[in-house]
């Protein structure tokens, strides 16, 4: 045995030579296993390119939206007094206004905390930061608050949430919110046809909504029957099929994480967590700023009308607009005109809404979007700070 290993050339001198110099060299230290909420500390920030033609055509369409919501569209109706009947509001009502706004923002960066008390460095400032930037990123993108969004998950990640972390909880905040203006469709819109409320009964301003609601909760119950684990339960098919196997795996995340966030969500309403009337209070306190505007202006319609005007409205801030703007005013307008409202004062009440809980917020909400900026820089040094720490210490 001893001559088959000296015969070996893999135990030779060159062998002996190796590990010679190999215990000469200095150790190296053990890698160290960062935790997972570094993962996300050197994503950059999602910005915008801006160009002077991006900007110019923005404030080009801006401007041609408040001509036309403002001057054209009055015109249109027959209503030419418009703009002199905004400048002759009540200013106690407007001052309201204003007081619900800050209201329902309030509520909404409650609901946020709530959602993501977990998350490590999200105190009530780091909450405040990332939903108002949120607001002024929604000013710029379309669908829905889409860049509102993006903005929220760079930051979630920025403070030390893993990828799949932030997406099940920006689920879970998503269904919290969105369960309250469903809730609203279903009951405004069979109350009206029931006569539980006063308002119009016609089936397709009263039932066709609440239909609409009721088919988005079912549907959400009943993808919450989905395993969450569903692609993992697809390794066997994929590996059995191949190709197909894979793309019904990748396929399968989609559901099994709006199942995540169905379930995450209804573990906040079981447990009466206070975050759900953060959800409340912040669609409340916004339809309380519609409301101030139609009675800066003459009056209110009865409250179930005005809820589900509002709400089907505001389905006008899917289309792909800069924060909705366009589609939003007219869809509520023609929402209340629908539901028997005069068009005059609805014109005005929605376009001074608009104004407090569309404009308002924009500047405040820019102004967060650089604070939310030093915060993540913050963030990052510490975090930078403590891991130069822990491999000092693993290399002692």
């Amino acid at each position: 045995m001893a001559d088959e290993r000296a015969a070996d050339p893999r135990h030779g001198p060159t062998r002996d030579r190796e590990s010679r110099v190999s215990a000469i060299d200095e150790p190296k230290p053990a890698p160290v296993d960062l935790p997972h909420d570094d993962e996300g500390m050197d994503e950059e920030a999602p910005q915008l390119r801006v160009t002077r033609r991006s900007v110019l055509l923005f404030l080009l369409f801006v401007a041609s939206a408040l001509a036309f919501l403002y001057f054209v569209l009055p015109q249109i109706a027959g209503l030419d007094e418009t703009w002199g009947r905004i400048e002759e509001g009540d200013p106690w009502w407007l001052a309201a206004a204003a007081v619900f706004t800050v209201l329902s923002f309030l509520g909404y960066v409650t609901l946020f905390r709530g959602v993501f008390r977990d998350a490590p460095r999200i105190d009530m400032r780091a909450s405040y930061q990332i939903t108002m930037a949120g607001l002024a990123a929604t000013r710029l993108f379309a669908a829905g608050g889409a860049g509102g969004l993006v903005l929220q998950a760079w930051a979630l990640r920025a403070a030390g949430m893993a990828r799949r972390r932030v997406a099940d909880q920006t689920l879970v905040f998503l269904m919290l919110t969105y369960i309250v203006y469903m809730s609203a469709l279903v009951i405004c819109g069979f109350g009206l046809r029931f006569g539980v409320f006063s308002g119009p009964d016609s089936f397709a301003l009263t039932v066709v909504p609440a239909l609409f609601g009721l088919l988005v909760i079912v549907v959400g119950l009943l993808c919450s029957a989905i395993p969450t684990d569903l692609q993992r339960r697809l390794d066997g098919y994929a590996q059995r099929t191949g190709r197909v196997g894979r793309i019904a795996q990748r396929l399968a995340n989609g559901p099994a994480a709006i199942s995540a966030g169905i379930r995450g969500a209804w573990v906040h309403v079981r447990q009466g967590d206070p975050a759900l009337l953060g959800s409340i209070a912040y669609w409340a306190f916004n339809i309380m700023v519609l409301w101030a505007a139609f009675h800066a202006f003459g009056g209110a319609p009865p409250g179930a009308v005005l809820v589900l005007g509002y709400f089907v409205g505001m389905l006008g801030n899917l289309l792909p607009l800069p924060g909705g703007i366009g589609g939003v005013d007219g869809g509520m307008i023609g929402a209340f005109a629908a539901y028997g409202v005069d068009i005059g004062t609805a014109t005005v009440a929605v376009l001074v809404y608009r104004a407090f809980a569309f404009w308002l917020p924009t500047i405040p909400g820019a102004i967060a979007y650089f604070q939310l900026r030093h915060t993540v820089q913050r963030w990052r040094d510490e975090r930078r700070q403590q891991r130069v720490a822990e491999m000092h210490a693993a290399t002692a």
